[in-house]
């Protein structure tokens, strides 16, 4: 077995270009920057101690580096999976603050374990739903809603809403409760993070906000004039931890786990599979199925709690021109230092730095040039796109992109359920079969209809095909004694099929026109076979070719004139 297989990024490694050092260093600098601050808050979602979020921070970004495909990625505290281990913790009915870490861990663990199982039994697949609009509206819905998200930061008030419109509406509302200080710092920091951007895209911006808000508020004593600061964190680095195996052996525990991957690795994979598309590479889901159990053990082992993919710092680190997860391992030990040498100055750093850098990543995310390439493309996938947008907005990120595969889904029936076909015919002095409502030239065969079928005969269109075909029928010059189905671009049918094409058979034999059928793929005939098809219409009129079938019904082939009406 090839390193590679074990460990993604030596490839990477392999491949390496020393330019790229310097980005990715960078990028290592500005995730570690953004991460303390977030990795202190999130635990406060699962009434956990600040620390832990950091623990959760450090070590998954190692285990990914080494296990995770893909380059940008940065793995950590994520809000989905911090809501849904906070209702698991209250069912776990884990009371003191011990018993919380103890099952939080316990609990990564497991998820860790669960997303092993999963790449075993190839259940990447379902990533496989998640199509490209999906993915840039799921990228441009997470920078509305994390634009939003930092009103509070940005004014100083404790925003109960959550989306995009509510935290404006709270805001409008509420707006003698604006702690100008506070907007003043994080105003200011967000201008600066823009001229940034736009002249310096190289420097690490987050870093130099981050450096400079904690500056000011040393020299301004802003906690005197109420700026909310990060405050008191603890110090040093974990043991290892093994989890409690005694407390794991239960339905409600095994329950929690699954509900957490499921939220983990659906967020995760977008996330993921939107950065790879947005940096023209490809990654594997059941691969990171590895790089997420890794990363939860990980977690786990080291007195962390349940990670995920991180968008916000995977923004961050996109955004600062990250290339490998050589970023990843520079965060990993930029956070370790901090936490064990810059505890003390990271008491003075201002929240609204954060919801400064947070805003600015955001404006970065959002892809408006994609959903424009979208419209251009296909109008119905940018509907998609925008319904993707709008459930990330609406109902957060995992239900958002469930409502927009599901609404990918509807579509995709919805075609199903109306397959284009054609009616083919000859053009003189020429070999093969033509479209009729395509080519002006090709006439169809007289006496005989040779009817194209695209797409599947399966339980929910095989009404519609069996009026598509009476339709047809009753356009036909009453002389037509011959009907060849091709069904060389028709892969997939069930049974209801079958039963629908052995009454379409005996509708034509009643009129007095033969059936045939052509370029039968394997699985069809086979079930056709099974379902006793070929004994009604008999053998001799199932063909591997459609030449074959159009001679044995019509050796001397002319030219005729059926009208056809255009389907689709």
């Amino acid at each position: 077995m090839q390193v590679e297989t074990i460990l993604p990024i030596w490839a990477d490694l392999r491949r390496y270009r020393r330019e790229w050092l310097a980005d990715d260093f960078l990028a290592g600098i500005g995730i570690a920057a953004i991460a303390i601050p977030i990795g202190i808050a999130y635990p406060a979602i699962a009434g956990l101690p600040p620390v832990t979020g950091l623990y959760a921070t450090i070590f998954p970004l190692v285990a990914y580096a080494l296990f995770g495909s893909s380059r940008q990625l940065v793995v950590g505290p994520d809000t989905a999976a911090s809501t849904v281990l906070a209702s698991a913790l209250i069912l776990l009915s884990a009371d003191t603050v011990g018993e919380r870490v103890a099952l939080a861990s316990s609990l990564a663990v497991l998820v860790g374990v669960v997303c092993l199982l999963a790449n075993r039994l190839r259940l990447g697949f379902i990533a496989d739903f998640l199509s490209h609009p999906i993915l840039v509206g799921y990228l441009c819905g997470i920078a509305l809603a994390l634009f939003a998200s930092q009103i509070g930061r940005f004014t100083g008030m404790a925003i109960g809403t959550h989306g995009f419109i509510r935290p404006f509406v709270e805001f409008a509302r509420r707006t003698d409760e604006i702690h100008w200080p506070t907007l003043a710092l994080a105003a200011g920091l967000f201008i600066l993070l823009r001229i940034m951007h736009l002249v310096t895209p190289r420097v690490p911006g987050p870093l130099v906000a981050v450096a400079l808000s904690i500056a000011v508020s040393i020299t301004l004593d802003l906690s005197r004039q109420g700026v909310a600061l990060v405050g008191e964190i603890a110090t040093g680095l974990p043991t290892v931890v093994l989890p409690d195996l005694r407390g794991m052996a239960s339905e409600e525990f095994a329950l929690s786990a699954i509900g957490i991957f499921v939220v983990s690795f659906i967020s995760g994979i977008v996330t993921a599979r939107s950065f790879a598309a947005r940096n023209r590479y490809r990654i594997d889901a059941d691969r990171e199925l590895i790089g997420f159990g890794a990363a939860n053990i990980a977690a786990g082992l080291f007195g962390g709690f349940p990670v995920a993919g991180a968008d916000s710092r995977t923004a961050i680190n996109d955004t600062l021109g990250g290339k490998t997860q050589v970023a990843g391992l520079v965060a990993a030990v930029s956070l370790a230092f901090s936490l064990l040498f810059l505890s003390r100055l990271m008491v003075h750093l201002p929240l609204a730095a954060l919801g400064a850098v947070l805003a600015s990543a955001a404006v970065d995310l959002f892809d408006y040039r994609a959903l424009i390439r979208i419209w251009r493309i296909n109008r119905i996938e940018f509907v998609l796109a925008l319904i993707a947008i709008l459930g990330v907005v609406a109902f957060g990120v995992l239900s958002g992109i469930i409502v927009a595969v599901f609404a990918t889904l509807i579509w995709l029936v919805g075609a199903a359920a109306r397959p284009r076909d054609a009616l083919l015919g000859r053009i003189p002095g020429r070999d093969g079969f033509y479209k009729l409502h395509r080519y002006a030239e090709a006439r169809s065969v007289p006496g005989v209809v040779i009817y194209l079928l695209q797409g599947p005969l399966v339980f929910f269109n095989c009404d519609y095909l069996r009026n598509r075909i009476r339709w047809i029928l009753g356009r036909v010059p009453v002389e037509t004694r011959h009907f060849i189905l091709d069904a060389s671009a028709s892969n997939l049918l069930d049974s209801t099929g079958a039963v629908a094409l052995s009454e379409i058979a005996a509708d034509l034999t009643r009129r007095g026109i033969t059936f045939s059928i052509a370029e039968l793929h394997h699985r069809p005939r086979m079930l056709l076979e099974r379902a006793g098809f070929f004994d009604q219409i008999g053998h001799d009129h199932v063909f591997d070719k459609l030449e074959h079938a159009l001679h044995a019904v019509a050796p001397e082939a002319g030219s005729g004139g059926t009208e056809f009406k255009r389907h689709g």
